[in-house]
């Protein structure tokens, strides 16, 4: 009999997910006492079973070397940046994975902080609930220029959504999808006019050695100071210092971030910005995105392969 485990807290407590998954492995163990896995609690949770669905919890060389039983992981989200793929390959564990699943709900998300910010919404919200009564002048999304970084599931999601709102669209990507462009009316452009023609400028990257800091000091400074910056992807594409210091003088309209390089983030004095954002990673955190990760995960227990340099991000 195949033994599962979850150790994602949130996919534990789905009712739905919880019954979807008893009615094909019966007698699946859960993250009951909703614990934050890692290290040798995440190891000791793990042992025994035959596969697992994980989902933010790291699964390092030290990882697999002390679960040799362990044949599969399947990833309830989309994000594989936790996971290292060589050890995982070297002790031959196969991983489930679906990407996109969760892309409208980071659309969505992007489109709502990206207008709140144009519309001063985070400080006219704090200044009445402080007692001041102030109107803001604000500005459309309507017919500005939005530049997404990284136009896989997500930014080809976003695309059409911004055509909508009569956006002139550019993008940027190592690879090339011509026949998408075309369609909708994307513009190609380098990493470095989009940021410096971009109205607002998105982030829908995976974290990796090639994408790490990749909005640097410098290349933050070549963003137009009534723009708006985006990250709802990974944190540690972008230098967040350097962010605050240029929301903090001037040289940036705003910035709304639902991802940090560390969470929960500890700089109270950007998060405190008026012109900052900060939502707690709930990119993925719809009720429609939830069951379709959860479902996608639970199809990747039978639906799995050996990570190598050709998986997709």
């Amino acid at each position: 009999m195949t033994k599962v485990c979850v150790a994602s807290r949130s996919f534990s407590k789905h009712p739905v997910l919880r019954a979807e998954l008893l009615a094909k492995y019966p007698g699946s163990t859960f993250n009951d006492e909703g614990l934050s896995l890692s290290g040798p609690s995440l190891i000791e949770f793990v042992k025994g079973h035959d596969r697992a669905i994980t989902a933010l919890e790291k699964l390092d060389a030290g990882f697999f070397a002390a679960l040799p039983g362990l044949q599969v992981v399947s990833k309830y989200g989309v994000g594989h940046d936790m996971i290292d793929f060589e050890a995982m390959a070297k002790n031959g564990v196969k991983l489930g994975w679906t990407g996109g699943t969760n892309r409208r709900s980071v659309s969505e998300l992007m489109i709502s902080a990206t207008i709140a910010l144009l519309r001063h919404v985070p400080a006219g919200n704090a200044e009445v609930r402080g007692g001041i009564w102030q109107q803001h002048l604000g500005r459309y999304l309507s017919g500005r220029t939005v530049g997404i970084i990284g136009c896989g599931h997500v930014g080809k999601d976003l695309t059409p959504l911004l055509n909508a709102f009569g956006c002139k669209v550019l993008a940027h990507d190592i690879l090339d999808f011509p026949e998408f462009y075309a369609t909708n009316q994307v513009e190609p452009v380098g990493l470095d006019d989009l940021l410096a023609r971009a109205d607002v400028v998105t982030l829908h990257l995976p974290l990796d050695d090639s994408t790490r800091n990749i909005l640097s000091s410098e290349r933050l400074a070549l963003m137009r100071k009534d723009a708006v910056l985006v990250n709802m992807a990974r944190g540690g594409l972008v230098d967040e210092a350097a962010m605050k210091a240029m929301l903090m003088d001037g040289r940036l309209f705003g910035a709304a971030f639902d991802v940090f390089s560390s969470e929960p983030p500890e700089d109270m004095e950007l998060l405190q910005l008026p012109n900052f954002l900060a939502t707690p990673h709930i990119g993925g955190s719809a009720e429609e995105a939830v069951l379709a990760m959860g479902r996608a995960a639970i199809s990747g227990l039978d639906k799995a392969r050996i990570p190598d340099d050709s998986w997709p991000t």
